[in-house]
């Protein structure tokens, strides 16, 4: 890391060299604790989330979460019935350890028979150990993998509806197009007449859904990265460009699902790496395994990336031209917080500022939503999307999330940080965010259509002209255009 006091401490040999290990050694991203001490708050949640655990139990069956609460529970009994156990054996071998030496004790005569019987004792008490530290290890591994698929807690002032989220504000006026004499035309016809963007050559080369961005709408994507990351440094975040590319256990970490049948996720055959959707899966991957001071926290970072989505199940007008893509350019904000909710929840109200602080920049009218409960994915706590005004479709169209996923994500990546205090503290896990602050393509679609002139050509954002090179963007040839 690039910042004082981020430092990654690996396990260590006794000789002192750094020891192996898989860095998914659990699949819990939730304290057990929390089942054992309160089990209806998490059968109530999984109703609030409209979230399935096992395959054969879910939504619509009378009483199904409360069930599912009741098979996660037996298997943490199991689990706890083994360490039990194992405990009585060791216990056991304790007390067998001490009788043989008081064999010593006895005549020698005497003490082959008494040995005997002490031996075969130990021998079948190792076997049993044995034995049962398979087992628990199973029964472990059985439960983590249940309980890694129980989805985060929610916040209280969440909407619980599966999709009814609620409106936060508005910023912004809705130009009337009609009134000014513009012919309202969606994103997509705009830049084919302006020769901005080539979808035919993107699918001959890539497959539908992959495109080629041409002329004014090149330095229209280049303006909003240099945009957004200038906006991010000024607020403290350390900018990363970061790989593509992640392992499998990363995604797994941070909660999404490489393998599903409905996966967003491209994999890379015969390998353990995968295209990323978002800069959150490289960003929150790269402390895994570390311990924080917590001096260096918040520990605030940007990536800008390119984003890889199947988009499996998309289709519609929602769909049309730019805003449903298999690869865009985005620049992401992550923050790492001490585990403590009032911090985090204050740094997710200040990344929601930044991503409005972005787009009232831009002068584009948006819409603030906080998500409802069945909406939230896994490991959100809170989410609130930003909802860019899009003309072309007559309604708000989503251009960025931002959410808290409190410890969620970090207890799995075993990411954290080191109270302060006398002595050594114990560690604790950190909380972490993420928000969009530019996913390009989407922005583009917003400005396409929220700045078509009567004329057929668009006017660029005042904060993005030193970058475009123009105040207009117009069809080739036309005057007032960039020489591009």
């Amino acid at each position: 890391m690039d910042r004082g006091g981020a430092a990654v401490n690996p396990p260590r040999t006794a000789a002192g060299g750094p020891r192996a290990r898989p860095l998914l050694e659990s699949a819990a991203m939730l304290d057990i604790k929390l089942l054992r001490e309160s089990p209806a708050a998490i059968a109530d949640n999984l109703v609030d989330r409209n979230v399935r655990v096992f395959d054969d139990l879910g939504p619509g069956e009378e009483g199904w979460a409360a069930r599912t609460v009741e098979r996660l529970t037996s298997l943490d009994r199991a689990y706890l019935d083994l360490l039990r156990e194992q405990e009585d054996v060791r216990r056991q071998q304790n007390e067998t350890s001490a009788a043989m030496k008081g064999v010593s004790k006895l005549p020698k005569a005497e003490q082959q028979a008494a040995r005997a019987p002490l031996v075969e004792a130990g021998r079948r008490l190792r076997e049993r150990e044995q034995e049962l530290t398979e087992a628990a290890s199973a029964a472990l591994s059985a439960r983590d993998e249940a309980w890694g698929r129980v989805p985060n807690l929610t916040h209280p002032e969440v909407p619980r509806s599966i999709d009814e989220h609620r409106e936060l504000h508005r910023w912004g006026t809705i130009r009337d197009l009609a009134a000014e004499g513009v012919e309202v035309r969606d994103h997509l016809t705009i830049a084919e007449s302006l020769d901005l963007v080539d979808f035919a050559a993107g699918a001959k080369v890539a497959g539908q859904k992959f495109y080629y961005l041409k002329n004014d709408a090149v330095l229209l994507d280049l303006a909003l990265q240099h945009y957004a990351l200038g906006v991010a440094r000024r607020h403290g975040f350390i900018l990363h460009t970061t790989p593509d590319l992640a392992r499998v256990e990363i995604l797994q970490g941070l909660g999404f699902n490489p393998r599903g049948e409905s996966t967003q996720v491209y994999s890379v055959a015969d390998s353990d790496l995968c295209l990323v959707g978002t800069a959150e899966i490289t960003l929150g991957g790269m402390l895994a395994d570390a311990i924080l001071d917590v001096e260096s926290l918040p520990l605030l970072v940007a990536g800008l990336s390119h984003c890889f989505r199947t988009e499996a199940g998309s289709a519609g007008q929602e769909s049309r031209g730019l805003y449903r893509v298999h690869q865009f350019t985005k620049v992401e904000l992550f923050a790492f917080t001490a585990g403590e909710l009032d911090e985090s929840e204050a740094m997710h109200r200040r990344m929601l500022a930044i991503e409005e602080e972005i787009f009232q920049g831009l002068g584009l009218p948006y819409r603030v939503l906080d998500i409802a409960s069945g909406d939230l994915g896994g490991p959100a706590y809170r989410k609130f999307d930003i909802e860019a005004w899009m003309p072309g479709r007559g309604d708000y169209g989503e251009v960025t999330s931002t959410s808290n996923c409190t410890d969620y994500q970090a207890r799995r990546l075993r990411i954290r940080y080191r109270p302060a205090g006398d002595g050594k503290p114990k560690p604790r896990h950190a909380h972490m965010l993420n928000g969009t602050a530019v996913a390009t393509s989407r922005a583009i679609v917003a400005i396409l259509e929220n700045y078509q002139q009567a004329d057929g050509s668009v006017l660029v954002p005042e904060v993005l002209r030193p970058w475009v090179g123009t105040d207009r963007i117009v069809a080739r040839g036309g005057a007032g255009g960039s020489a591009s």
